[in-house]
């Protein structure tokens, strides 16, 4: 389950950890409210993990599902211990284990489920 332990070493101290779980070739797709980023590397995605403001923040996954090569993620953004919004996320995992491509969609304006 990648994508549980990905999000959790974005969570952590040192979320560049989180590259280590990212094929060479890794794809992705954040949507936020400020726009969307792009990229077809794991180098790209170390760029924007370098651009994130360092804050205290913490994916609570309430949703989790697995499906064949893709696993899927809904939860809460809590930021300084405030929720922020909701987000949905998706991966697709390679033979190795690693993430091949990664979507995720963030809204501080809609939840599709109640937060417990």
């Amino acid at each position: 389950m990648v994508l549980r332990e990905y999000m959790a070493r974005m969570d952590g101290q040192d979320p560049e950890k989180a590259l280590e779980l990212l094929e060479p070739g890794f794809r992705f797709l954040i949507v936020l409210p400020s726009g969307q980023r792009t990229g077809m590397s794991r180098a790209d995605f170390a760029g924007y993990i370098a651009g994130r403001s360092a804050v205290d923040r913490r994916h609570e996954i309430v949703r989790y599902s697995v499906d064949g090569d893709v696993e899927t993620a809904y939860g809460f953004v809590v930021d300084g211990g405030v929720t922020t919004g909701a987000f949905l996320s998706a991966v697709q995992v390679s033979p190795a284990g690693l993430m091949a491509r990664y979507q995720s969609f963030f809204t501080p304006d809609f939840d599709l489920v109640d937060r417990p």
